[in-house]
C-alpha cells in the first residue's frame, strides 16, 4: 500500500489555510459594512420630497449596496466555520446553518434590491416632477409579496445564526460565548427598523462584534489545524 496516500499533501494545508482565513476576512467585512450601511444611509420624512431627496441620493444608493455586500459574504464566513469542524459531532449542526442562512439571504435581498435601485430611480424621478405622488409608491415597494420573503428570509437567517451559536457553543474548538452576539444580532433585525438611526447604527455594531468575534476564531484555529497537519505530515514522512 502506498503510504503517501495516507499523509496531508503539503500544498493542500497552504490552501486550506487560505480558505479558512478568507471566511474569517469575509465575517470582518460582512461586519463592517453592517455598521456602515445605517450610517451612511439618510433617514428623513419619507412621505416628502425630503425623503424622495433622501433616495435619489447617493448615499442611499451606497449603503444599500453595502448591506446587500454585507450579507452575500456571511456564508462566506460560515463556509470556512463548517470546515473547520470537518469530523466533529457539530459538523451537521453547521452545516444546516449555512442552508437556512443562504436560503434567508435569498429571501432578503429582493427587497434589498428593491430599495437600492426602485427607490433610488422613484427619488430622482420625484425631484424632477417636484411631486409627492411619487413618493408613496416607497410603501408599495416595500409590501406584499416582497415583505413576505423579506420577514421569512430574516426568521431564516436568525434560526440560522442561533444553530450557529449552538455550533459554536458545543465545537469545543472556539470560545462559547463568541457565537452569542450575532445570534442577538440576527435575531434582532427585523424589530431594529422600527427604531431610529441611532439604535440601527447600534444594532450594526452588535452585528459586527458578532461577526469579528466569530472571525477572530477562525483565524485562530487556521492556525492550530495547519500545525496539527504539518506535525501530522512530519510523524508520517519519519515513519
Amino acid at each position: 500500500m502506498n503510504i503517501q496516500t495516507k499523509e496531508e499533501d503539503p500544498i493542500r494545508v497552504p490552501k486550506q489555510m487560505f480558505r479558512m482565513r478568507l471566511s474569517a476576512l469575509s465575517l470582518v467585512i460582512s461586519g463592517l459594512l453592517f455598521v456602515l450601511y445605517p450610517t451612511i444611509r439618510p433617514f428623513s420624512d419619507e412621505t416628502s420630497l425630503q425623503g424622495a431627496t433622501a433616495f435619489a441620493s447617493t448615499n442611499w444608493l451606497v449603503a444599500h449596496i453595502l448591506a446587500i455586500v454585507a450579507f452575500t459574504l456571511l456564508p462566506i464566513g460560515l463556509l470556512g466555520l463548517h470546515n473547520s469542524l470537518q469530523g466533529t459531532a457539530v459538523n451537521s449542526l453547521a452545516y444546516w446553518a449555512i442552508v437556512l442562512c443562504l436560503i434567508g439571504i435569498g429571501l432578503t435581498l429582493p427587497i434589498y434590491g428593491g430599495e437600492t435601485f426602485g427607490l433610488h430611480a422613484i427619488g430622482e424621478e420625484a425631484i424632477r416632477q417636484r411631486t409627492t405622488t411619487l413618493v408613496s409608491l416607497a410603501t408599495v415597494v416595500r409590501s406584499g409579496a416582497g415583505l413576505a420573503m423579506f420577514l421569512v428570509g430574516l426568521l431564516l437567517l436568525a434560526i440560522a445564526a442561533i444553530i450557529l451559536a449552538i455550533t459554536i457553543w458545543w465545537s469545543g474548538r472556539y470560545p462559547k460565548w463568541s457565537g452569542v452576539p450575532f445570534a442577538l444580532g440576527m435575531g434582532l433585525y427585523t424589530p431594529q427598523f422600527f427604531f431610529g438611526q441611532p439604535l440601527r447604527i447600534t444594532h450594526g455594531i452588535l452585528v459586527a462584534i458578532g461577526c469579528l468575534w466569530i472571525a477572530v476564531g477562525l483565524w485562530r484555529q487556521s492556525n492550530q489545524n495547519i500545525g496539527w497537519k504539518l506535525q501530522s505530515t512530519t510523524l508520517h514522512s519519519e515513519r
